[in-house]
């Protein structure tokens, strides 16, 4: 597959923005491709670059949306959005950030973002992973699951932000309703959020886990993100605290953060575990052809109060072989369909041979 990007766009200074995809290859001389595979799971001969765009299958807009909008250059990436229509060429792009910003429509331009809010997507928009470090390797020095034995009532982890405030999560809803106020006058691009309380949310869904008799509780509750510590050292130790908590967990509560997504969601499908995912209207990476409900505890939003049941009938529905080998699945779904090579040679294939499922 050939690729096409125009390199005048690329703003070192600004490589936080940069397409996800194109990291691995923009990379100093030095850079092997050894650790390419290592790194990012993507190798030079999965992708080829051109540097003429009539050549390529797909281009790519170099820096995300927010980048155009932050230098005032949003004009320079809509030329180059219509210079490959014109060649009929399809433009990959990025919208970063926990919650978005409002981009413009065009038929032959594809975003990827974190986040947002499912029904308000348009046929354009596809999430896009958290590309996380493989957790297992980076803490336990393993590229194997640690298997849980099948018990007769689930063992529930969570270790993080949650806070059962009401005095919180009002500043929390002040917050949200101030940034909302700022997009609706014009004074800010980003898109608008749901004024709800996260922290608030995630302490309600855990209070209920905690007393109900059919599951078991394993909460460490943070009041502040990442226990509010500041230096590496504690940073490290509750970073252990947190993955400890989910391998020694069967399924792990997953709500959303501060945009509508959680990185925590990733990081227990990557140590093998189950997550009990949240649907706050959220939309998941490759939807079409990834059979999540099969992989995850589905629970609505409305249906938040029943979590305890949702997680019990979905465990007992399992038979010890089926508890096993559903973790080493949900362990293989993220190395090969969320890291960064995985996604993206998934996403692609998909995109130019419509219907194919995985």
């Amino acid at each position: 597959m050939k690729l096409y990007y125009p390199k005048s766009h690329y703003d070192n200074a600004q490589r936080g923005l940069l397409f996800p995809l194109l990291k691995p290859f923009i990379k100093g001389d030095n850079f092997t491709d050894q650790q390419r595979i290592a790194v990012y799971g993507v190798s030079k001969q999965d992708f080829k670059f051109t540097d003429i765009l009539e050549e390529a299958d797909i281009a790519i807009l170099p820096m995300a949306w927010n980048y155009y909008v932050k230098t005032a250059t949003e004009q320079k990436a809509i030329d180059f959005v219509k210079q490959c229509d014109k060649s009929q060429k399809k433009v990959l792009a990025y919208n970063a950030g926990d919650f978005g910003i409002k981009t413009p429509r065009f038929k032959n331009l594809i975003f990827f973002r974190l986040g947002g809010y499912r029904s308000q997507f348009s046929a354009h928009e596809h999430t896009l992973p958290p590309f996380i470090t493989d957790p297992l390797k980076k803490h336990f020095d393993s590229d194997r699951i640690f298997e849980r034995s099948y018990q007769n009532q689930p063992l529930i982890g969570f270790c993080g932000q949650a806070n059962g405030s009401r005095l919180n999560a009002i500043k929390e809803l002040v917050t949200t309703a101030g940034r909302n106020l700022k997009t609706r006058v014009g004074h800010s691009k980003e898109e608008p959020q749901n004024i709800i309380s996260t922290s608030f949310l995630r302490a309600s869904i855990l209070k209920k886990l905690q007393q109900s008799a059919m599951v078991k509780t394993s909460f460490i509750l943070r009041k502040k993100y990442r226990a509010g510590v500041k230096h590496n050292k504690d940073k490290h130790k509750t970073t252990l605290a947190f993955y400890n908590n989910i391998n020694q967990s069967d399924f792990i509560v997953c709500v959303r953060g501060a945009g509508n997504f959680s990185v925590r969601f990733y990081e227990t499908l990557a140590m093998g575990r189950i997550p009990v995912f949240i649907n706050t209207d959220c939309s998941l990476p490759l939807d079409e052809v990834i059979p999540w409900k099969e992989h995850v505890v589905w629970v609505e939003y409305r249906e938040r109060h029943q979590v305890a049941q949702k997680v019990t009938e979905f465990h007992q529905a399992l038979s010890e072989t089926d508890f096993i080998a559903l973790q080493q699945a949900n362990r293989n779904l993220w190395k090969d369909y969320l890291t960064l090579g995985g996604f993206f040679k998934t996403f692609l294939q998909h995109t130019l041979q419509p219907n194919k499922r995985l």
